[in-house]
């Protein structure tokens, strides 16, 4: 097998595991902080191990970037705090597809971040996609399960945004490995305490789920898609990642027997349509 179709296969891979972490929302029988600590406790070991083993230096050039990354590394705790709250309150389906509005939020940041010049077309796309989250909404009051579910979808894809844009700042200068490591560590760090504020209590099944979660659906994927972009071109990864709401929701069909209504295919359609487009656009 040539070395493009197995860098193929490991994106494939990489995105099916990524929509399939969803799921642990509702498997895991856990407050949403307590799943991302566990999440990323158990991601950043697999991550250390995965860098002593690679012999990557993991020391930083500047003492301002241990800074910033730790700002990233608290973004990151927020966004998936958020991702897995959205779940929780509604639907795997739900959140997969409010959580995919990010490439809209990069669209307005990354002239900020960057200084590039936003495009009509741009706006456009960003228009179809709140259509789309429109109709993914069943009724427009807070009450709703659905409703704070897309609201809470929202603010992980906003959160996600803002760090893809910091990621980009530096993963020039530092391997993904490196700057996954540091972000998770630190999101460990600042979300400790809440382990002992809500003092959850853990059934084995949670604690083998989160071990799973943290490195198969985090480390292990994480590494995967990185590896896969030596072969394969960013916009082609990018095609293939809009499939991640589409394989999680599936699966939750499947698994959890949370069957999408019309209104929320309907939406999701538009969504990765306009976020597939947006992503071929963009290269």
């Amino acid at each position: 097998m040539s070395s493009k179709n197995i860098s193929l296969i490991q994106i494939h891979v990489a995105v099916l595991l990524f929509g399939l972490s969803g799921l642990f929302g509702k498997l895991i029988s856990l407050p949403a902080i307590i799943i991302v600590l566990g999440r990323v406790f158990f991601a950043s070991i697999f991550l250390f191990g995965a860098l002593l083993y690679l012999k990557n230096d993991i020391k930083l050039k500047q003492q301002k970037h241990y800074f910033y990354l730790a700002i990233m590394g608290v973004i990151l705790a927020i966004h998936w705090v958020t991702f897995f709250e959205s779940i929780q309150v509604s639907t795997v389906a739900i959140g997969l597809l409010t959580f995919s509005t990010f490439p809209v939020f990069v669209t307005f940041l990354e002239p900020y971040f960057f200084k590039e010049n936003i495009k009509l077309s741009d706006i456009m796309v960003a228009f179809i996609t709140f259509l789309g989250v429109v109709l993914v909404i069943p009724e427009f009051e807070l009450a709703n399960n659905s409703t704070q579910g897309v609201l809470w979808g929202i603010a992980s894809g906003f959160t996600y945004a803002i760090l893809s844009m910091l990621n980009r700042k530096y993963v020039n200068e530092y391997s993904s490995l490196v700057i996954a490591f540091y972000e998770q560590l630190i999101a460990t760090i600042i979300l400790i305490p809440f382990f002992f504020l809500q003092k959850p209590l853990f059934h084995s099944s949670d604690i083998f789920l989160l071990i799973l979660l943290g490195i198969v659906f985090t480390g292990i994927s994480h590494s995967l898609f990185i590896n896969g972009l030596k072969n394969i071109k960013t916009q082609t990864a990018g095609i293939i990642s809009s499939l991640e709401p589409v394989y999680g929701v599936i699966f939750a069909v499947f698994l959890l027997r949370e069957i999408p209504t019309l209104r929320e295919i309907l939406g999701g359609i538009i969504i990765v349509g306009t976020v597939l487009y947006a992503t071929i656009k963009s290269k």
